[in-house]
């Protein structure tokens, strides 16, 4: 089905963003419902998904992964974006302020620390790289993910904990 789609969304945009909301509009939801709470908000942020869907397919590539995790990325980033527009006011910054942006050594070592985690989560057991994701990259409330894995909440946060405990020391970090 995914080929279908990826088929449509190239040839005819329309239908096959049609075809993509119905067979992954309840993971949308889903996603943009982790980091949203207003009912309000998460319809205008999953509309803003299948919008930045249309405008940015062309940057997906298949070669790199599935369209079903290039989605999840472009629904989580859109929730985040559209949190931050909605919750904070924007503050005109002076002229004498320094540049926030990373300098490229910094934007380096940002890029190798990522690649480190990346690698280290990719060795934990299915089970817990799923709570590691479903917790720290769609930022799942614990009461959720306890609800859906049919965890009680200290259980969910007792192996979130040991995770943690696990990735820094895997890391070199100072765990015992």
């Amino acid at each position: 089905m995914e080929e279908q789609i990826v088929t449509l969304l190239g040839q005819d945009r329309e239908e096959g963003l049609h075809q993509l909301q119905a067979h992954y509009g309840n993971l949308v939801r889903y996603l943009v419902r982790g980091v949203l709470r207003s009912p309000e908000d998460v319809e205008e942020c999953v509309s803003d998904v299948y919008l930045q869907v249309w405008a940015k397919f062309d940057q997906y590539d298949p070669a790199k992964g599935q369209l079903s995790t290039w989605l999840t990325a472009v629904a989580r980033n859109t929730a985040l974006n559209y949190r931050n527009r909605r919750g904070t006011e924007t503050i005109p910054l002076e002229p004498n302020l320094a540049d926030p942006a990373p300098t490229p050594e910094e934007a380096l070592l940002r890029q190798e620390r990522a690649q480190r985690l990346r690698d280290a989560v990719s060795t934990l057991d299915l089970k817990d790289r799923q709570l590691f994701y479903r917790k720290y990259y769609y930022l799942q409330p614990t009461a959720q993910i306890a609800a859906e894995c049919g965890m009680s909440e200290r259980a969910v946060e007792g192996r979130l904990y040991r995770l943690r405990q696990k990735l820094r020391r895997t890391l070199g970090g100072d765990a015992p």
